[in-house]
């Protein structure tokens, strides 16, 4: 009798184990089919090389933190380096200091951060850390601008390098390396006199 009892118990044990993993499982995967887009982005492994539009960027107009519109079109004429960035992405914030004095020691290259984030909290964040190029202010929108220039999965920091009459030439997606992002505007610089 105990024999049974220890067997029908183990038996109902396990099945019960089972119907709740099958329902997890379930679960997970409906709920992935709903996340956000972003969110589903990040998780799927890209088999094609995005589509790019630098259209996109080059024929939006954004306010600068006085609230001015600025076509982005304005900076063309000399090779140009776009950061996308925002104030609550700590690999942003750590990499400002080193865009501002790569700025002011090329002055031949347009840099441009474009904040995704409020023109308030940008604002805040630059009368603590100076930034010696100018900032536009992009809005939780700006995420569409960083997809149509082949980051799908909207990750920050993403900057951007275009030559002087607007082609894009390259693209790094997170913290810049100084080294590395000096010697990649200094390729920019080459190919926009070419």
């Amino acid at each position: 009798m105990m024999v049974i009892m220890k067997k029908r118990t183990l038996i109902l044990g396990a099945g019960g184990l089972g119907a709740m993993a099958a329902t997890g499982w379930f679960a997970w995967r409906e709920s992935s089919r709903k996340a956000p887009a972003a969110n589903r982005a990040a998780s799927v492994p890209m088999t094609a090389k995005p589509v790019l539009n630098p259209a996109a960027l080059l024929e939006a107009t954004l306010p600068d933190l006085e609230g001015r519109d600025i076509a982005f079109r304005a900076y063309l004429g000399k090779p140009i380096v776009v950061n996308f960035w925002a104030t609550w992405c700590a690999p942003c914030v750590e990499e400002m200091p080193e865009l501002s004095a790569m700025a002011q020691a090329m002055p031949n290259i347009q840099f441009v951060g474009i904040g995704i984030d409020t023109a308030d909290k940008i604002r805040q964040f630059v009368a603590k850390i100076p930034v010696s190029y100018p900032l536009l202010v992009a809005g939780h929108a700006g995420i569409a601008l960083l997809r149509e220039l082949g980051n799908t999965t909207g990750g920050l920091p993403f900057t951007v390098m275009f030559d002087a009459n607007g082609s894009m030439i390259d693209t790094v997606l997170g913290q810049v390396q100084s080294a590395d992002l000096h010697e990649r505007v200094q390729a920019l610089v080459v190919k926009s006199k070419t």
